[in-house]
């Protein structure tokens, strides 16, 4: 009895908060839920970002659906990315069972099924607003760590769209990008150098390679127009709700290079757009990123910096990202360190890496006199994790093993027929699904490419035209064999005459004879 009065103030006093905050679930001790232990989520503290780990089927997705919940609720825009597609459920109001009342019963909470205001947005051709970026925004730099390229290349890179800005040849879609690079090591190759110094055909020719490999992970259907608007990611929703923005990006498991390309230019924007803020009483938006090990893996040295440096320095902005995972080694050691809310739920020990990981994980909490933390990693039950936050001044709250409350909204996905009814109610799936082919760097250049070759041929008819009209000009006489005729012909006539006149050579040597 006296651990559990000790216990229950240690988790009152260490997840007390001055400002806004919500109930994620209750203190576990001993396997019995403590009234009066709940554990909250301060929201001043949630642009920290945050980890929600832990193995299959334990309740990791369910756990980020309450936390999206709560924000919503709090007037806090939520952005999801849903890889397995189990998130759309929260558009449509929970249904209540025997679980949950009890669920709800032990922690002292009841239980109001709510759907939550949302749209589906997608990176490819499934349902839902389209979500696309030009060339251009990418810039040299991040097209230059997209495709891996070195620093030579990269410079080569920073040299086309210097070209393309001087030349006002917009680089909207890969097409453009592709069809510049083809210009420039072929018919616009002494032009650009003249301008901008030697180009290397090894360079070119590898960038385009990279650039094709990029269109094979289906990147043409990202880039193009009508580049989407951050602000449209941080809107209200009628009844003051904030909106909750669903990425439905099931069809990218086998492409990770295209979707960590999205995540950085969308950090990027996010980034660049978004002014400092300082600390706020809660954020503008926070960020969801399910099996986030995807973001990571293939990518370059240098696209993991820069996602680094973006996590690093994004939090002044008032945005809050959160990581979803099976194994927390997934994410970046450097990244972690950076994280203020974590919620760890079971892992498995199979294996001797299992066990070697979960000692690892362990590790990276704050020591408790309350559990022995190794242990009770593999033994938490479905919809139950180990907690802790960061307070109001930064400090690591207390360890806890939380039984953490259900979503509101359904824990399944919606239909087809509810899809395409949410889909109609959009405000912005209108606005971004019209298709636009702007006239850009491929239609210019191929129109100059195409004058080019015409006053080519037309140079060439007129040079030929030329020739023929000054052989009918010179006619008859001018032939070889008529000249040679001619000439004989001439020589006879003037002999002839000289003869007449007594000038002739031959007649004047004959009268001196006689």
């Amino acid at each position: 009895m006296t651990d559990n009065i000790k216990f229950l103030e240690t988790v009152k006093s260490g997840y007390t908060f001055k400002g806004e905050s919500f109930k994620l679930g209750c203190a576990v001790l001993d396997g019995n839920a403590i009234s009066g232990a709940d554990v909250l989520v301060p929201f001043k503290t949630m642009n920290r970002h945050g980890l929600i780990a832990g193995a299959t089927g334990t309740g990791k997705t369910k756990t980020l659906q309450v936390l999206a919940e709560g924000l919503s609720d709090a007037s806090v825009p939520v952005l999801l990315m849903d890889i397995k597609g189990d998130l759309s459920g929260i558009a449509a109001a929970g249904t209540v069972n025997d679980k949950i009342a009890e669920r709800c019963q032990k922690l002292t909470i009841e239980y109001k099924p709510s759907a939550y205001p949302a749209d589906l947005l997608t990176l490819s051709n499934q349902k839902g607003a389209r979500l696309r970026a030009t060339v251009s925004e990418f810039g040299p730099v991040l097209i230059s760590k997209i495709l891996g390229l070195n620093d030579t290349q990269g410079g080569f890179v920073a040299m086309i769209f210097k070209y393309c800005d001087d030349n006002k040849l917009p680089l909207l879609d890969l097409k453009d990008f592709i069809k510049v690079l083809q210009f420039v090591s072929d018919e616009g190759k002494a032009e650009l150098e003249k301008a901008y110094g030697k180009i290397s055909t090894t360079s070119t020719g590898t960038i385009l390679r990279k650039v094709i490999e990029l269109q094979q992970q289906g990147a043409d259907v990202f880039f193009g127009e009508k580049s989407f608007e951050v602000n449209d990611l941080m809107r209200i929703a009628d009844d003051g709700r904030g909106m909750i923005s669903i990425v439905r990006v099931t069809d990218l498991q086998d492409r990770p290079k295209l979707f960590s390309t999205f995540m950085l230019q969308l950090l990027a924007e996010l980034y660049a757009t978004c002014p400092e803020e300082g600390d706020m009483d809660k954020p503008k938006l926070v960020m969801f990123i399910d099996e986030a090990h995807l973001i990571f893996q293939e990518a370059s040295e240098a696209l993991l910096q820069q996602i680094e440096t973006i996590i690093k320095l994004i939090r002044s902005k008032g945005i809050g990202i959160y990581f979803c995972t099976q194994n927390p080694m997934d994410v970046p050691a450097s990244v972690l360190a950076q994280l203020g809310l974590k919620v760890q739920h079971a892992l498995r020990a199979f294996t001797a890496a299992d066990r070697k990981v979960i000692r690892q994980t362990a590790e990276n909490y704050p020591e408790t006199e309350f559990y022995k933390t190794e242990d009770l990693i593999t033994q938490l039950g479905i919809g139950e994790a180990l907690v802790t936050i960061l307070n109001e001044k930064g400090i690591p709250t207390p360890l806890v093993h939380c039984m953490i409350r259900p979503p509101q909204s359904r824990m399944d996905i919606l239909t087809d027929t509810e899809i395409d009814g949410l889909i109609t109610k959009s405000k912005i799936a209108a606005k971004y699904n019209q298709v636009i082919d702007s006239q850009s760097a491929y239609e210019m250049l191929t129109e100059k490419l195409k004058e080019a070759s015409e006053r080519q041929e037309k140079e060439a008819e007129e040079k030929q035209d030329k020739k023929t009209t000054t052989k009918k000009e010179k006619g008859f006489f001018d032939d070889p064999t008529v000249k040679s005729m001619t000439r004989t012909a001439g020589n006879s006539i003037v002999r002839t005459l000289l003869g007449v006149l007594g000038l002739g050579g031959r007649s004047r040597s004959r009268k001196s004879l006689f």
